[in-house]
């Protein structure tokens, strides 16, 4: 594990003046970088703070629960470097705030927004992007290589395009050539199963779902969710349904394709189903509606416990997501 420069002081400050609702209205200088379903990803502006991102996670029901689960983030960032994904620099750490909430960062080396793979889809040419995807289905494939000869050790990714972004990107000469490296940005949902068990508590989701919800979500979509990671067709199908969202749907033919033709020459041996235009539509249908009803209850639970319950709500969501 990377040793970083954290400010436990200044994240502690900046837990005090955290209005869920106006993260970036916060005495310590704040500016969003994005959402996951359990977490906000910013940076503090400021000389010397400004070169890292923080994923903040307030999942946890007391220490023992976060420390747990850095463990886990940790091993998992290892992990990933050890089969030849390359990660940012990185570290973590754990907090108790003034309400006792307890609050996991995780932290990395911040790059520049331009070098990551969503957006560069919209700055280099189609047969770049198309050379991009394909590196990225060979970086993806090293997952499954490993896990192919380590029975008792199986560890996957979430690939969608915007969690990939380029070594070294230069936005002002933006290539994508056979050289180009990757670094894999989003490792705090860590999937990796030993012996069969996975890593990540499932439950530790569910503390993102709005509480009346909670029983449905367990029963129809947490398995569902994790496991589709653990088959290249599947994850390979949401990485380029990812296009509709990016606003490049106009791929998405070639990119199935291209796709098809890399399950037939360079993963031969891993004998993966072909993919379908019906396939990337059906299942981003399904995804847009999950995820359109996961926020719009979660803006119901937040007003819930906010304004009738009073116990307060943890969580920043983000705003309208555009999608295509």
């Amino acid at each position: 594990m990377t040793k970083l420069k954290i400010d436990q002081d200044l994240l502690m400050k900046f837990e005090r003046g955290l209005d869920p609702r106006n993260p970036e209205e916060n005495e310590v200088p704040t500016k969003v970088l994005g959402y996951g379903e359990m977490s906000t990803v910013f940076s503090i502006i400021g000389e010397g703070y400004g070169d890292l991102a923080y994923k903040r996670m307030p999942i946890f029901q007391n220490m023992e629960e976060a420390e747990n689960y850095r463990a886990v983030y940790n091993e998992y960032n290892d992990l990933l470097n050890k089969i030849g994904i390359t990660v940012p620099p990185f570290d973590s750490v754990v907090i108790e705030n003034d309400d006792g909430q307890i609050v996991m960062f995780g932290v990395q080396k911040i790059l520049d927004p331009s070098s990551v793979a969503h957006k560069i889809i919209h700055s280099v040419t189609d047969d770049e992007i198309m050379l991009m995807v394909r590196l990225i289905l060979r970086e993806i494939k090293k997952t499954f290589d490993f896990n192919k000869k380590n029975k008792k050790l199986n560890i996957v990714l979430d690939a969608q395009i915007s969690n990939w972004a380029v070594v070294g990107f230069d936005p002002k000469k933006p290539k994508i050539t056979e050289k180009t490296e990757f670094f894999f940005i989003d490792t705090t949902t860590p999937l990796f199963r030993k012996e069969g068990v996975e890593q990540l508590d499932p439950e530790l989701i569910l503390r993102a779902a709005p509480s009346f919800l909670i029983w449905i979500v367990r029963l129809l979509f947490v398995e569902d969710v994790i496991s589709r990671y653990y088959d290249f067709h599947l994850s390979t199908i949401d990485l380029i349904a990812n296009f509709y969202k990016e606003q490049r749907s106009d791929l998405i033919p070639a990119l199935i394709d291209l796709t098809n033709d890399f399950f037939e020459t360079e993963a031969k041996d891993l004998k993966i189903e072909p993919i379908t235009i019906k396939k990337v539509n059906s299942y981003y249908r399904e995804d847009v509606l999950i995820w359109r009803l996961w926020l719009f209850f979660r803006k119901i639970d937040r007003f819930i416990r906010t304004k009738i319950t009073r116990k307060g709500y943890p969580f920043i969501l983000p705003g309208k997501i555009k999608r295509y």
